[in-house]
Formats: structure tokens, C-alpha cells, sequence
């Protein structure tokens, strides 16, 4: 029996194995397909994300350096409201590169982490769980101490737990145009609804456009909207969830939750990145495999590290809603 199995292989699910596997725990690794695919969500990222990784990271993952943002009320071409620092403030990096790292380092340090198998089913017992498992060789069951469900924002695992959906799942795409562009600010457009849309130059790996909105916002035509008025050329596109508010409970008997399928995320711009990993390492600290009333210390612990900021992205978010006149006289 193991002592972890993991479902997923994200930043929080990889994490978590790194950590858990370097207490000394037995840890497995599922994932459903190649790790890193397909890519739902967005390389900009805090400079903080190096903490994170190997120290051969930055050299293999690093795009571009982001200075600072134009923030804009109206699509392409309206007027802008500029922030700006000597000094970079952000980064954009290689995103599906960035979970193939983290999924290396869980290795270095003992988890086993297996591709293109789909978890199909999570029961709870007493004394542990089983894993029902399709991989390439057929059906088989794992079975572990606990089950660490970082299986994105429509988590199985949630939902096999029978835990609670976040507050809000919001409907996001990304879009690629291949040109080289080497600007050092992103822009943010505030004009769509309950949230926004931006634009990321990635250096030589091109242009990234982004806009994420509730479902039923025409997400798709305003995401076309906002591409041509830049004059881009999509190349590849994506999409997926966003999840917004953590329910009141992510631990069952013997299960956890981490990541988007907890919905630990910044709510003014649904990157749950840093904040994933975050909770992943006090999982790793609190949980002891063998007493499922630990869980109540990773349950009290991720929501005491992320509180301040989780309440300060809501007031931020509240803002997309002001009247113009009052969100340009904020800018």
C-alpha cells in the first residue's frame, strides 16, 4: 500500500509528490495523459515561481522579463493607464515546460510518476483508499493510505470525495500567435465581463492573448474580438476552467484536496500557480498518512497562509465591476 497516491501532475500535484516523497513517504503520481498537456493555462507568472523550482529551472523555462502592464477599459487601441518598474516584475515562461520540471523533481526525490494513466474512481475505507486506474495495459486498482486529488478545476477526485465545487468556475481561453516580440509589459483589458483579458509577449516564443469571463459571455467571440483588433495570428488555441472560491471543506476521511481542484487561486486573476504549490508544501508538513485527523491541519493551514491574500484579490476583483468613470480614476 502507498502511502500518497496523487491524481494529477500539475504544479500542486508534483509539489506535493516532491515534498511528501522527501519526508520518507511512498508516493505514486497519476496523470492522465503527457504531463503538461494539453496546456489550460497561462505562462505569466510571479518572479516567485524560481523559489519553487530546480535550480536549472529558470535557464530551461525562462521567456521573457515583464516590467510592468497597460491597463485598458475599452479592446485594443483604447486608452491606456501604464504601470511601470525598473526592475521586472513578472516573467513569461515556458508553461508546459514548467510542469515537465516539476514532474522531474518529484522523481529526483523517490515519487513515481506515471503518464497516461486516468484515475476512474476513488473509494474511501476506514484504513484507506482504492484507486481504480486505466492506463495502457488496462484497468488496475492502487491502493493508498490517502488520495490527493490535484486533478484541475473539474476534479474526479472532488467529486468521488463528494466534497463541494468551487464558488465560481469561469470560462477561459489562450491563443498563440508565433511572432517574435520582445515588449516588456503585458496588457490588461478591463472591459470584459466579471473579469478581463490580456496580452503577454513571450519573447521569441511569440505572443500570448488571453480573456477569461463567466460561462455564457460569448467567451469564444470575445476572445476573437480582442485577437483581431491586435491584428495577431492564432496559431493553436486552448481552453478550460477557472476556478474561483474554495469551498468550506477540502479533506474528506481520507482524502485532500490541492490546487485548482480546491480552488486555491488569486481571484482577481485566477492563477493558482504559487498558490497551489503553497498549499501543496503545508500538505506535505501537516498530513500524516497513517492519522486522518491531520487533515484538519492541512485543512486550518492553507487557509491561514492564503487568507490575507485571498481577501485582498476579492476587493481587486470587486473592482471590474465599478463604473468606468471610477475604475479611471483608480488607474
Amino acid at each position: 500500500m502507498h502511502d500518497f497516491v496523487v491524481v494529477g501532475a500539475g504544479p500542486a500535484g508534483s509539489r506535493f509528490a516532491r515534498r511528501a516523497a522527501d519526508r520518507g513517504h511512498d508516493v505514486v503520481v497519476f496523470e492522465g495523459g503527457e504531463i503538461g498537456e494539453p496546456l489550460a493555462c497561462s505562462g505569466h507568472v510571479s518572479l516567485d515561481i524560481w523559489d519553487y523550482t530546480p535550480e536549472d529551472a529558470r535557464a530551461d523555462l525562462f521567456q521573457n522579463d515583464i516590467y510592468g502592464a497597460r491597463f485598458h477599459l475599452g479592446g485594443p487601441g483604447s486608452r491606456e493607464s501604464p504601470f511601470y518598474k525598473d526592475e521586472p516584475v513578472s516573467n513569461a515562461i515556458d508553461r508546459v515546460g514548467l510542469d515537465r520540471k516539476l514532474a522531474e523533481a518529484a522523481r529526483d526525490a523517490g515519487a513515481t510518476v506515471r503518464e497516461n494513466h486516468t484515475v476512474t474512481g476513488v473509494t474511501e475505507h476506514d484504513d484507506g483508499v482504492a484507486i481504480d486506474v486505466k492506463g495502457p495495459d488496462g484497468q488496475f486498482s492502487a491502493e493508498a493510505s490517502m488520495v490527493a486529488g490535484c486533478d484541475g478545476p473539474r476534479s474526479r477526485v472532488r467529486d468521488e470525495l463528494g466534497l463541494s465545487d468551487p464558488d465560481e468556475l469561469l470560462h477561459g481561453v489562450l491563443g498563440f500567435d508565433e511572432e517574435p516580440d520582445h515588449q516588456d509589459f503585458v496588457d490588461v483589458h478591463l472591459d470584459v465581463p466579471r473579469f478581463f483579458a490580456w496580452r503577454i509577449p513571450r519573447g521569441e516564443a511569440g505572443v500570448e492573448y488571453g480573456l477569461a469571463a463567466a460561462p455564457g459571455e460569448d467567451v469564444p467571440e470575445r476572445f476573437d474580438d480582442l485577437t483581431s483588433g491586435y491584428g495577431a495570428e492564432i496559431t493553436r488555441r486552448c481552453s478550460g476552467a477557472i476556478p474561483i472560491g474554495p469551498p468550506d471543506r477540502v479533506t474528506s476521511r481520507r482524502g485532500f484536496l490541492i490546487g485548482d481542484a480546491a480552488a486555491q487561486t488569486k481571484p482577481f486573476t485566477g492563477g493558482g500557480i504559487l498558490y497551489g504549490m503553497t498549499a501543496a508544501d503545508v500538505a506535505a508538513r501537516e498530513i500524516d498518512p497513517g492519522d486522518p485527523a491531520s487533515l484538519d491541519a492541512y485543512e486550518r493551514g492553507w487557509r491561514e497562509e492564503l487568507r490575507s491574500d485571498q481577501r485582498l484579490g476579492a476587493l481587486v476583483r470587486w473592482g471590474y465591476e465599478l463604473p468606468e468613470p471610477i475604475q479611471r480614476a483608480g488607474m
